[in-house]
């Protein structure tokens, strides 16, 4: 694939303008001929893969950025899910695994390594409910090891007592983080229908059905698309979904020239372009105040939803235009620390916990970066979990969700984490107590037309 003389320029013009970067080039590799019996072997051998198989990762993704003048703000791996690497494991398998990762990463200098991961949507073998013992020591212990835990798929239902265990994960592994505002629960992510290409932590996995090793390409571009819809400030909305179409296939096209060329210096396959508008605490790189030039006063008013329903749909549209591989959970992401513009609303009051549980039936992902009262108890958390999870399995779509309890902090407290990861308001839950419905444990059943399909 080539760019035009005319596309290169737009995208010059984006990336001077427009704050349009890689926001993440990730490698893809697949662990499983490295499980065994012997923990101390299993992770040596997951430790050489990456340093292997990434050694030159950070150094032509520098090349790339220099020579196509796009900046790539992240170089991570993924793993294939590592709950059944060891046969057998103890708790501290687990967490010396996580450091041998975490070792190897920082070794090849990849900002982050996903895939510290168990699918467990239907049931858990002995191996994964040891790993999600270990979880919350093993991000603790690490900088930049991060994991994910697929509870719920529209094919089997919600897990429950998944759900249960990972309320409390998150709040022992907040609490071992407790000097640095929980941040260990930002590398931890809870899904329903996880998919196997997503390049953005932190819920990257390379997926079963994936090759030896790919490279993916994580776009962002809130401002690419900001800046183009202050072109058309009293355009009607099929005008303003056209204009994010076209915005987002020069972004896209962008990607996948950037991806084609880095797989091809690696020697590995090409992956997918995962599209999604991923903000920054940059002013002018906003989801947020896309849907603000869209029309809403305030992200979290009346018609926020509808508003961020055009723009996922349309920066879909875009993307699938520009290329054959788009993948990942390309639309739009909603975090609240990562992007000023929501991140004030919320502050404000205008953005709720509940208004944004509404807008995750219809962007990418789902509850994303957001501070909660650190005494908030584990089964109030579980619920917003089997809540978010009810969400993807009745639309059949992915949701993703990252809740970090603040450690002695409360509502309207600021989280500080830092980096990318921002700061976010401390959002207040509803006090009515959960407790029952998690105690019930079992599988909410898969909806009826999840069946066959």
């Amino acid at each position: 694939m080539s760019l035009t003389l005319h596309e290169i320029v737009e995208t010059l013009s984006m990336v001077r303008e427009a704050h349009l970067d890689i926001r993440t080039v990730t490698l893809g590799l697949n662990l499983q001929d490295c499980a065994g019996a012997d923990p101390a072997k299993v992770a040596d051998a997951v430790a050489a893969r990456v340093r292997e198989k990434a050694a030159r990762l950070k150094a032509e993704a520098d090349a790339i950025a220099r020579e196509f003048g796009v900046p790539i703000v992240h170089v991570r791996v993924a793993v294939t899910p590592v709950a059944n690497l060891i046969a057998a494991p103890a708790v501290g398998d687990f967490t010396a695994l996580a450091g041998a990762l975490d070792a190897a990463a920082r070794e090849v200098g990849v900002d982050f390594l996903g895939g510290f991961s168990a699918l467990v949507e239907k049931g858990t073998t002995a191996a994964e409910r040891t790993y999600l013992e270990a979880l919350p020591d093993a991000l603790a212990s690490t900088e930049r090891v991060c994991a994910s835990v697929n509870v719920a798929s529209t094919h089997a239902g919600i897990h429950m007592d998944a759900v249960r265990t990972m309320g409390e994960v998150i709040v022992r592994a907040a609490a071992k983080t407790a000097d640095r505002d929980g941040v260990a629960c930002a590398k931890l992510v809870c899904f329903a229908n996880a998919v196997g290409d997503n390049p953005f932590m932190a819920g990257a996995f390379h997926g079963f059905g994936e090759p030896g090793a790919a490279v993916s390409i994580g776009i962002s571009g809130p401002g690419v698309v900001a800046r183009a819809l202050e072109r058309v400030p009293d355009a009607d909305l099929g005008t303003v979904a056209e204009t994010v179409k076209r915005a987002a296939f020069q972004i896209t096209r962008a990607g996948e020239l950037v991806g084609r060329e880095l797989s091809r210096r690696l020697g590995v396959g090409f992956g997918i372009v995962d599209l999604s508008l991923a903000p920054t605490d940059r002013v002018g790189d906003s989801v947020g105040e896309i849907l603000e030039l869209i029309g809403v006063e305030r992200v979290g008013g009346h018609g926020s939803t509808a508003a961020l329903a055009l723009l996922n749909d349309a920066v879909k549209k875009g993307g699938a235009f520009a290329s054959e591989y788009v993948g990942g959970l390309s639309g739009a992401f909603i975090p609240v620390s990562e992007d000023k513009v929501m991140g004030r609303a919320a502050a404000e009051g205008h953005l709720t916990l509940d208004k944004l549980e509404a807008m995750t039936a219809v962007c990418s992902v789902g509850l994303d970066m957001i501070a909660l009262p650190g005494d908030t108890p584990a089964t109030t958390i579980a619920a917003i979990l089997a809540d978010e999870a009810a969400i993807g399995v009745i639309n059949r779509k992915t949701t993703a969700v990252r809740l970090i309890p603040v450690p002695g902090k409360g509502v309207g407290d600021v989280a500080r984490f830092g980096g990318l990861l921002g700061e976010a308001p401390v959002m207040a839950v509803h006090p009515a107590s959960a407790a029952a419905l998690i105690a019930r444990g079992g599988r909410i059943p898969a909806p009826l037309q999840g069946l066959g399909n």
